[in-house]
């Protein structure tokens, strides 16, 4: 398994803290040392929507232009990697933790529920 994160964020410390008191073993992938890359995230976007995959409640999103929001969302055959580029380039913009099993994401986000159900079962 492998958890996709930013270590000093809140949400991904709760997420390693149960993974860890729980025994389930993992690889954590930093995105702001590991970076990340565009077959990564396009096969992530094949599994989820932009709009969830995009943390538009954070800091991060609402520092953005208009203009550059637009970009990340819209549907344009023109520039279909609009989210991609965001993400890259900014990977604070990407909901977080995502863990990954098999190459699938298993949970998005942190949920103690949903990760014991997920894992425990």
């Amino acid at each position: 398994m492998k958890l996709y994160g930013i270590p000093n964020c809140n949400t991904v410390k709760k997420a390693r803290s149960w993974l860890d008191e729980n025994g389930v073993a993992y690889d954590f992938h930093d995105f702001k040392k590991q970076c990340i890359d565009e077959a990564t995230l396009a096969a992530w976007l094949d599994q989820v929507p932009k709009e969830i995959l995009i943390n538009r409640s954070g800091l991060t999103w609402r520092g953005l232009s208009d203009e550059a929001k637009t970009a990340a969302l819209q549907v344009n055959i023109h520039a279909p990697s609009g989210a991609i580029d965001l993400m890259c380039s900014k990977p604070s913009v990407i909901k977080r933790p995502i863990l990954i099993k098999n190459s699938r994401i298993i949970a998005l986000g942190f949920n103690e529920t949903e990760y014991t159900q997920l894992l425990k079962s």
